[in-house]
Formats: C-alpha cells, sequence, structure tokens
C-alpha cells in the first residue's frame, strides 16, 4: 500500500485544532494516518501576504486511492471544515490540505501534479517532511533533505516549530 504525504495548514479560527481534526476526518476515512509531524509556524507566501501567519504539517498516510480519488477525498475534507471556495489564490483559510506525494508516482492532469509542483520550493512542507520521513527521495530520486539545505539561505521562507498539535 503507498504512502501519501498530505500538506495541512491553516490560519483563520484556530489553526492547532484545525490541524488536528484535519488529521481525524483522515483517519475516519478510508486512510491509515502513519505518522504526523509537529506543528510549524509560517509567514504567508503568494500572492496574499497582509494575513495572519499559517500553521503548518505534513501527514503520512497509506491508501489505496489513486491519484485522483485521493485529491476528492482531501478536497470533501476541507469542505466538511467549512473552507470557503471561489476566493482569491492564497486567502485565508480554514485548512488547506495539499497532496505532496504518493509512493514513487509521477502524475499529472487539470487539477493535480505529483509530486506537487511546489514541494521542492517551500520550507515549510519540507521541514515536517524531513520530521516523518527523514530518508524520504522524491519520485526523480531527489533526496528531501537536499532541497531543504538547498532553501536554507532563504530568508524569506522561516520555518518557526510549534509542537505536537492537539491530537486525541
Amino acid at each position: 500500500m503507498p504512502t501519501a504525504y498530505l500538506g495541512l495548514g491553516s490560519n483563520v479560527g484556530d489553526p492547532s485544532t484545525n490541524l488536528a481534526r484535519a488529521v481525524e476526518l483522515l483517519r475516519s476515512r478510508s486512510l491509515t494516518v502513519e505518522a504526523v509531524s509537529s506543528g510549524y509556524s509560517t509567514q504567508p507566501v503568494g500572492e496574499i501576504l497582509d494575513q495572519p501567519d499559517f500553521l503548518n504539517a505534513v501527514v503520512a498516510v497509506d491508501t489505496d486511492l489513486g491519484p485522483e480519488e485521493l485529491l476528492d477525498l482531501v478536497k470533501s475534507i476541507e469542505v466538511e471544515m467549512g473552507r470557503e471556495t471561489g476566493l482569491p489564490r492564497h486567502s485565508p483559510r480554514i485548512i488547506d490540505i495539499d497532496l505532496l506525494l504518493l509512493g514513487g508516482t509521477e502524475y499529472e492532469s487539470e487539477r493535480l501534479s505529483l509530486p506537487h509542483r511546489e514541494v521542492s520550493t517551500r520550507r515549510f512542507v519540507l521541514v515536517p517532511l524531513l520530521e516523518i520521513a527523514p530518508d524520504l527521495t522524491l519520485p526523480d530520486g531527489s533526496p528531501v533533505a537536499d532541497l531543504l539545505a538547498a532553501l536554507e539561505d532563504d530568508p524569506d521562507q522561516a520555518v518557526t516549530p510549534a509542537g505536537p498539535l492537539p491530537l486525541s
């Protein structure tokens, strides 16, 4: 059964509780949660920078679902948690769940790219990913640790440890 890595982010309401709820909803579906990283506080990136900092984490899940089915599942959890749709890209959000990796799968559709297009360029993804999978490589063989090392000097991508999520 392949392992999928999901990136979680929140900056609306109580982000720590939001991430913990997302993990519980993943568990309640057809996914086996194998690992959950600590939370990491990060500044917003992208098109809208004037908003609260994000709390980010990464979750490893085992699943038999294919890429599109897994994307449908995580998007349904976002909707269930109250994520608003139709807002500008990178808006504040109660929850964001990104499908980062699905085993060694390389996949491209209108809705989804695997690995995620920005997995190798975002410290807020790489730091928690390495916490739970220190020897992980991308499907092309690139060690995730090397990708993070290449970003270490980027002051615009500060990642501050925020401790474990309040999981039940």
